[in-house]
């Protein structure tokens, strides 16, 4: 257990390798706000909790592969253990996937399913205990447009994400008698690695998309509300409207 004053807030940031996770967690630093940082790669988490712990918090990386997602419950506990009872979760780990809905494999349906809606259920049921027995936390699902409106050729992704979206206000209702705030945050399009993904055969002009850190300033402002105050969804759009 880490010794971080009690006063202080604790994220915990799935996907925080690159992108908007990465964002996120540098956004979440400077704001004074300590951050378990989540994924696969170890080293690329390792030099975003080295910035991290330059802005002046404590940050540790905790390599952790959310598609297995039999093992994603007890080992998001134990990371909360391991760090300090977690403030603030952001799920934001996922991955894109594109293809027709007839041509789509069973595999990859699965897989896309797993990691963008299944795995996110496991992170919130390893945290969401601690959570309750303080009687607050703040939980930031990061659910993008496609848990919103559907697209031709992204149908297993958009169905994953259609899922996140009924799971984050689902989970609002249930746990706001605990204390505990979730929000759906939609961004359009984000210029990620996700696009460079061998999933995603898409081509879009990435400049006029979002940017990580705009998205990760939106999830700063969220998080810091007042406990009295929730914003359960959240749509952040390119001022162009790119998908």
């Amino acid at each position: 257990m880490s010794f971080i004053s009690a006063t202080e807030k604790r994220a915990l940031i799935t996907g925080a390798s690159s992108g908007i996770g990465k964002a996120t967690a540098l956004a979440f630093a400077k704001a004074g706000i300590h951050v378990a940082l989540v994924s696969r790669s170890q080293d690329k988490l390792e030099a975003v909790a080295q910035a991290a712990t330059e802005a002046g918090v404590t940050a540790k990386a905790y390599a952790l592969d959310l598609a297995e997602i039999e093992q994603v419950r007890e080992k998001m506990g134990a990371i909360a253990a391991d760090f300090g009872a977690i403030d603030i979760l952001v799920n934001n780990a996922g991955m894109g996937y594109t293809g027709n809905l007839m041509e789509t494999p069973l595999v990859d349906w699965q897989r896309t399913i797993d990691l963008n809606l299944t795995s996110v259920f496991q992170c919130i049921q390893g945290i969401l205990p601690m959570m309750r027995d303080r009687s607050q936390g703040t939980i930031i699902n990061i659910v993008s447009i496609a848990g919103q409106q559907t697209f031709p050729g992204w149908g297993a992704y958009c169905v994953s994400k259609f899922g996140l979206m009924a799971l984050s206000k689902t989970l609002a209702a249930e746990e706001r008698a605990h204390g505990i705030r979730v929000t759906a945050l939609c961004p359009g399009s984000v210029n990620t690695p996700i696009w460079d993904t061998e999933t995603v055969q898409a081509d879009f002009d990435r400049s006029a998309m979002l940017t990580p850190e705009i998205v990760a300033q939106s999830i700063l402002h969220t998080a810091l509300l007042p406990a009295s105050v929730a914003i359960e969804e959240l749509t952040i759009m390119p001022s162009a409207g790119t998908f």
